[in-house]
């Protein structure tokens, strides 16, 4: 199942709100129509936010009507701080944007024209990037992967948070694929269940064993035994190796400790922010409180009961066993060796 796809002028997703029960794509056609679907999760997952937010200033780049290439890129530098403004933990985001204005400003096109078409080609090779950065990332995680194993992982990961093939799904995919008769177990992941409704999903698509379990069944599976070890995805990994991802995970990766069970983190380097020195600095965005009081539309809590809704946490470092990246699996002292990977 694609997630995203270019045609006929405009950027259709995947919309992942009515996901399993419904395949349905949405026709972004501005760049407004994607800093929706970015913002209310049509699109959702580090990697596929990126690739969205790059068409999305492709997008915003058509529909700009001056002939001054100067004037253009003041108003395209304007539409992607409207899009960079839809998610603020996400690293992948800023990343792509960044790139396509780079790109913009160091092309030397003469005409406007000419840097619309820029624009799309570079769009459509940060998606091509990404996929092929999946495959490499699933190529080293599987090596990490023994035959049997028994897998925890956490959220959406997969081929539905990416341009294809998967982070943290990709390292299992790889694994299912060479034949080690892997088991996983997907917990649910409130509040918005991405572990049942996708993560669960993708897995039967490709006839990959999956249990489904609520998230506070991890650690009794632990103390029973049945968890070999844990696989998630980021969406911001600094550089001393602290890991921002969908809250929940910061927990798994404390029963993983306890229980000296390994817990893996797979990103693309696109996900590392070498910039913050550590997930101190990440900004953690807080959602409405709606997506905890409902399930579906139906409320399940007190009216006007307080809430608390931070999307993601952090991880510290020494939870971490290893970073599974497309240059390679990168182990402690992160922060030196993370450096390596960018070398």
């Amino acid at each position: 199942m694609e997630t995203m796809k270019w045609e006929d002028g405009s950027l259709k997703l995947l919309d992942q709100t009515k996901l399993p029960l419904e395949v349905n794509y949405v026709a972004c056609k501005t760049a407004e129509e994607v800093a929706d679907a970015i913002k209310s999760m049509k699109v959702r997952g580090a990697p596929a936010i990126g690739a969205a937010a790059a068409y999305g200033l492709a997008l915003g780049g058509f529909g700009l009507c001056t002939d001054d290439p100067v004037d253009f890129k003041r108003e395209l530098k304007q539409i992607s701080d409207m899009l960079a403004a839809t998610r603020p933990t996400a690293v992948n985001l800023f990343w792509a944007l960044r790139r396509m204005v780079d790109t913009a400003e160091k092309a030397s096109a003469n005409s406007v024209s000419e840097l619309k078409d820029i624009l799309l080609q570079e769009a459509e090779a940060i998606f091509m990037e990404d996929l092929e950065m999946n495959r490499s990332i699933g190529r080293f995680g599987n090596e990490l992967i023994p035959e049997g194993a028994r897998i925890l992982t956490h959220c959406n990961a997969g081929a539905l948070a990416t341009a294809g093939f998967g982070t943290a799904l990709g390292v299992i995919r790889a694994a299912h694929e060479t034949g080690k008769n892997i088991q996983v177990f997907a917990d649910e992941t409130r509040p918005l269940l991405q572990g049942a409704r996708l993560t669960a999903w993708e897995l039967v698509q490709d006839k990959i064993p999956v249990t489904l379990i609520t998230d506070n069944m991890a650690g009794y599976l632990m103390k029973k035994g049945m968890i070999d070890l844990a696989v998630v995805g980021a969406d911001r990994i600094t550089a001393n190796g602290d890991v921002a991802n969908k809250i929940g995970t910061y927990t798994v990766a404390v029963l993983c400790k306890e229980h000296n069970i390994p817990f893996y983190v797979a990103a693309p380097i696109s996900t590392i922010d070498m910039k913050l020195d550590s997930g101190d600095d990440i900004p953690i965005e807080e959602r409405e409180s709606i997506e905890v009081t409902s399930v579906f539309g139906q409320v399940v809590a007190p009216k006007d009961v307080k809430v608390f809704n931070p999307a993601f946490d952090v991880t510290p470092n020494e939870l971490v066993t290893a970073i599974i990246t497309d240059r390679g699996v990168v182990r402690p002292h992160y922060k030196e060796n993370l450096l390596k990977i960018f070398s």
